[in-house]
């Protein structure tokens, strides 16, 4: 069996816990357990003169390699193109979308660097797998090394249409590099449709069957791979969180009362300020919920040193203000707004409690807290999933009541709605969901990918009809 290589801007330490670790982090680490392999990341570290090699740790049949990065490079990388260009560019922000030749250059430079200090590492016949946006250039920086080996390619957030995609001055460079890899997976098939869209209509290359695509020279494969969770463990945490002592303050403090959930990064695709407008709003025009439904907010704070996530927070500060100040009882507080993360089983014990989960975002690629809030329900009484059309997760989740989160008067109704909706319509909409749940977890993707990497040579040659 091949060796496989996980390349990821950010490494899960071997010392982490899973629950710290994230869903992706478990699965990545499982994935390279059962192979053995070896994971390449960013150490967290930058430095002046940063050492060419990385740093080599060891756990069990897997190592890890850190590298450390020049400062002005991984401002440059990271907070300038990364994330001041490629994230508000795929979700659709144009008006926060910001691009600088310096910071482009940079990006390119610790593509460069991570192919350098990668290269010395692999074997020829290495399967090596890159993660999202911060690394498309990777395989062709490797290519250009001498590396002929598998090499795959995951985006984790939306890919733009045509349309949006064009306003980046570099959309054809960074499409030249996707087709250096030999699969390239996507969240929906609507993302695939936008990317292939592009490469037919943009950059001239030719769509074959089963989304094999001819470009500059290359065959390489474009494919939807929606991500999922680890089911079971969730399933298994929110049981046990019947009985915590989270669960008990927790029901102790809505006194009766019911509880509307929404977990997010403090991020402005996330539709925040939206979904504290909706809730504003059916406060006001549902005033039968008032003292009987209570939401709760949790937003840990994400890239808190970037201005616009600055400006975000001090709206929700006084968004969360103003509802309170407006409809608030002295034994009733309408909405906890809370920035700080918490505990994979304290969350799974607010899931469990949360008769609506509210997951609204502007756009996203997928959406986990969707697909977690589903898995932690209690089958006999279960809640409602209001889920934004523009997640990745409406295509997962048939049973969810979809919204339009630029609908604000919309998403009250929703709102009004799921709070009213009687049991026997809740049980079937979770059964269809949770049926899709335990059907694509994080398992499954993970084996699915790799699988299909494995075997590209064959499905490009049945697709091609050679």
């Amino acid at each position: 069996m091949a060796r496989l290589v996980i390349v990821s801007n950010r490494v899960a330490s071997p010392k982490e816990r899973a629950a710290k670790a994230g869903g992706l982090a478990v699965a990545l680490r499982e994935a390279l357990g059962k192979r053995g392999g070896l994971w390449f990341g960013w150490s967290g570290e930058t430095s002046a003169d940063a050492p060419a090699k990385p740093k080599m740790m060891r756990s069990g049949p897997i190592s890890y390699a850190l590298q450390t990065l020049d400062t002005e490079d991984q401002r440059a990388h990271y907070a300038g193109y990364a994330n001041g260009t490629l994230w508000p560019l795929c979700h659709y922000r144009l008006g926060l979308f910001a691009f600088r030749r310096s910071d482009w250059e940079g990006y390119r430079r610790v593509n460069a660097t991570f192919a350098r200090s990668l290269m010395p590492l692999l074997k020829p016949d290495d399967v090596v797998w890159v993660h999202d946006y911060h690394f498309i250039p990777l395989a062709s920086e490797l290519r250009a090394l001498g590396f002929e080996g598998r090499i795959g390619y995951f985006h984790h957030i939306p890919w733009p249409t045509p349309e949006v995609f064009y306003s980046l001055p570099s959309h054809a460079a960074l499409v030249q590099d996707l087709g250096q890899y030999d699969l390239v997976g996507l969240q929906t098939e609507h993302d695939v449709r936008a990317l292939l869209t592009y490469i037919s209509a943009e950059a001239r290359g030719w769509i074959g069957p089963g989304g094999v695509v001819g470009l500059h020279n290359r065959r390489f494969r474009v494919a939807a791979y929606p991500i999922g969770i680890d089911a079971e463990a969730f399933v298994t945490d929110a049981k046990a969180a019947e009985r915590s002592k989270d669960r008990k303050r927790l029901l102790a403090s809505l006194a009766g009362r019911s509880l509307a959930v929404g977990v997010d990064r403090l991020d402005y695709s996330k539709g925040l300020p939206n979904k504290f407008n909706a809730f504003d709003n059916l406060l006001e025009r549902y005033p039968e919920h008032r003292s009987r439904v209570t939401m709760m907010q949790i937003a840990p704070v994400s890239r808190g040193e970037v201005a616009e996530y600055q400006q975000l927070r001090r709206e929700l500060e006084e968004l969360a203000g103003h509802v309170n100040g407006r409809y608030a009882e002295f034994d009733w507080v309408p909405l906890r707004y809370l920035n700080k993360p918490f505990p994979r089983a304290t969350l799974a014990a607010i899931y469990r409690t949360a008769k609506l989960g509210l997951v609204t975002p502007l756009r996203d690629g997928m959406n986990l807290v969707a697909k977690e809030y589903i898995a932690a329900q209690d089958p006999e009484d279960p809640g409602v999933l209001v889920l934004s059309r523009f997640a990745g997760a409406a295509d997962e989740l048939p049973g969810a009541v979809t919204v339009n989160p630029y609908d604000i008067e919309g998403m009250a109704d929703v709102m009004n709605r799921a709070l009213l909706m009687p049991i026997e319509e809740r049980r079937e909409r979770w059964r269809a969901n949770m049926d899709n749940v335990v059907s694509n977890t994080i398992h499954d993707w993970c084996e699915r990918f790799l699988e299909d990497l494995g075997a590209r040579e064959d499905r490009a040659e049945e697709s091609s009809g050679s």
